[in-house]
């Protein structure tokens, strides 16, 4: 039987050291270049699921194309401050905050152009 928990969120990538920095960047975990081995990258999450960036270096067949529609989201404490820092950090954004009472949620792009979805309670 399989459990009813999910284990890990893939994110595929054409760089995977260019992707292991952003990542590490938006969720203000540590990086070092160092640790960062093909074919994967296995973010240091201390919440969720895992957050696994793969390059698909071992397997030839692979074409990349990015995710047009967001497969998962990060949560925000504080949307309007992610939202604003997303901005200053040239981040594309591709779907500005909409809102459903105090809950919010914006879309950004990652370097591969993958789309993220950022979620949360929207403070006044």
């Amino acid at each position: 039987m399989i459990g009813q928990g999910v284990h890990a969120v893939f994110v595929h990538t054409k760089d995977l050291k260019r992707s292991a920095e952003w990542y590490s960047w938006l969720l203000g975990l540590p990086f070092s270049e160092k640790d960062v081995e093909s074919p994967v990258y296995n973010l240091p999450v201390k919440e969720g699921v895992y957050l696994t960036i793969d390059d698909h270096a071992f397997d030839s067949n692979y074409t990349f194309e990015p995710l047009s529609a967001p497969a998962f989201n990060f949560c925000s404490d504080h949307l309007k401050e992610s939202y604003q820092r997303m901005k200053d950090h040239n981040v594309p954004i591709t779907r500005k905050i909409e809102t459903n009472g105090d809950f919010g949620w914006f879309h950004i792009q990652d370097p591969d152009g993958n789309a993220l979805m950022i979620c949360g309670t929207v403070k006044p």
